[in-house]
């Protein structure tokens, strides 16, 4: 089996069951694995003496790999376009929807693949998309096909929108699909891709995209299906309670807040997680925290589209699983979970409470809160057994001076955020001295960008 030894970390955080914080220490992985953690002088013999690498982690930090629970790929495509930088979330919808019901194959792919890279050099070895609108004969194959090129964990949300304006929704017509189709592709997906296996490098998600999009009747049929997979673990997720607009919708064409109708749908359970979930009462996150429903706190976006601020203060504090989510790019306009913890910390801070969340819960946010919300037991902590998948941020950066001699961990979230220096994902050095190592990162960009541009091209908005 190979062998690589990291040591000499100047400080090492394990996310274990004792939330060890180590100086001057080492991990030891055996092919995927995690085999063991501790102080560099305490490495045992059993794993010296084999033939193995070794990698300096002098001057560094070294964390488990981040989990990012929602995203939208797709959507590195359209940043900071003018008509939708100053409009809340249905607005901007409008705005967009026409756009991107011009994505190709092509986009999807290399939206994908940018989104993958931006994510891992903020420090995210595993990430889920929720990708909603498939255009142009593009698939769910697609994203995998790509992810696999990174090499990062992903679990592919086979999103879905079948309600469109003419019988009430939000979206246009023409980028909803036929409910029959999405539930056949849902299975063919699943069939073909969900890995349920530990250190499983791919999963599928069903993911009908939210109470404006798709009808009750497929809400209830995906419920279905993915529970008929058993014990393979298929996972459900949607946006719930994003806004007060979709409040009202719900309010007017469902006679329930949105909560109670997730409920009523049988869209509560540990093997269901929500995104965003800002306009939830107290009942309702006692709900969630008795039924195991998980949630996706996305900050950073809610903030951008004027949505508002999720309770997650309350919601860890009654047993709700939380982990973070960047959502979509155009809507942050970044792929940066660092970044995300920091604004997750302070965002609960704003509200007058200095106490209200604290850099080690940021980062128990980002990395086992994420774990549980995608439903894995195997990342999200550094510990004998946990997959390889680990990252580094460089201690010497300008921004942690006169904060990383003081608090290391703390540093790296209350200060600016930062690119990793190093990120291993399965046994596999993906990130070396800050630059990826498997891709050309200027050639993706330049290939990227040029999508970028002749997508608003065909959208008539260029």
């Amino acid at each position: 089996m190979a062998l690589t030894i990291i040591q000499h970390a100047d400080y090492l955080v394990t996310m274990d069951a004792q939330r060890r914080e180590l100086r001057d220490a080492a991990v030891v992985v055996e092919d995927r694995a995690v085999a063991w953690v501790g102080a560099t002088h305490d490495l045992p013999a059993h794993y010296t003496d084999r033939p193995h690498q070794t990698i300096s982690a002098a001057g560094r930090i070294v964390l488990p790999g981040f989990v990012n629970t929602h995203h939208h790929f797709y959507q590195t495509l359209t940043r900071v376009i003018p008509q939708a930088q100053n409009a809340v979330l249905f607005d901007w919808l409008r705005t967009l929807y026409p756009i991107w019901a011009e994505l190709t194959p092509a986009d999807v792919r290399v939206s994908t693949q940018l989104a993958l890279v931006e994510l891992l050099l903020s420090g995210c070895t595993t990430s889920s998309d929720h990708h909603y609108l498939w255009p142009n004969g593009s698939r769910l194959d697609d994203q995998f096909e790509a992810a696999e090129q990174i090499g990062a964990r992903f679990h592919g949300a086979r999103g879905s929108m079948s309600l469109g304006e003419s019988q009430g929704g939000l979206p246009p017509d023409r980028v909803t699909e036929d409910e029959e189709r999405i539930l056949r592709d849902c299975r063919r997906v699943v069939e073909t891709y969900h890995d349920p296996a530990r250190f499983a490098m791919r999963r599928v998600v069903i993911a009908p995209c939210s109470p404006f999009s798709v009808t009750p009747d497929l809400m209830r049929e995906s419920a279905a299906l993915a529970r008929s997979f058993g014990a393979t673990g298929v996972r459900l997720h949607t946006h719930l309670a994003e806004t007060l607009d979709e409040e009202r919708f719900c309010l007017r064409e469902f006679g329930a807040r949105p909560a109670a109708y997730a409920a009523d749908l049988d869209w509560m359970g540990p093997d269901v997680w929500h995104a965003h979930c800002v306009h939830t009462n107290p009942a309702e996150v006692d709900h969630f925290a008795q039924t195991r429903t998980g949630v996706a706190h996305c900050p950073t976006s809610n903030m951008r589209l004027a949505s508002g601020i999720a309770p997650v203060r309350a919601m860890l504090d009654s047993g709700v699983p939380v982990g973070l989510g960047v959502d979509g790019s155009a809507s942050n306009d970044g792929s940066h979970l660092l970044a995300e913890a920091r604004q997750a910390m302070l965002l609960q801070r704003v509200l007058g409470n200095p106490a209200a969340m604290t850099a080690r819960q940021a980062v128990e946010l980002a990395t086992l809160g994420g774990a549980a919300v995608l439903g894995r037991d195997d990342i999200g902590a550094l510990a004998p057994g946990m997959a390889a998948d680990l990252i580094a941020f460089d201690l010497s950066a300008p921004t942690y001076a006169g904060g990383a001699v003081h608090d290391p961990l703390a540093a790296i979230i209350f200060c600016q955020p930062q690119a990793v220096d190093f990120a291993m994902v399965n046994g596999r050095v993906l990130v070396q001295e800050g630059h990826p190592t498997l891709l050309d990162l200027p050639a993706l960009v330049e290939a990227h960008n040029a999508a970028a541009r002749n997508l608003l091209t065909r959208a008539g908005v260029a």
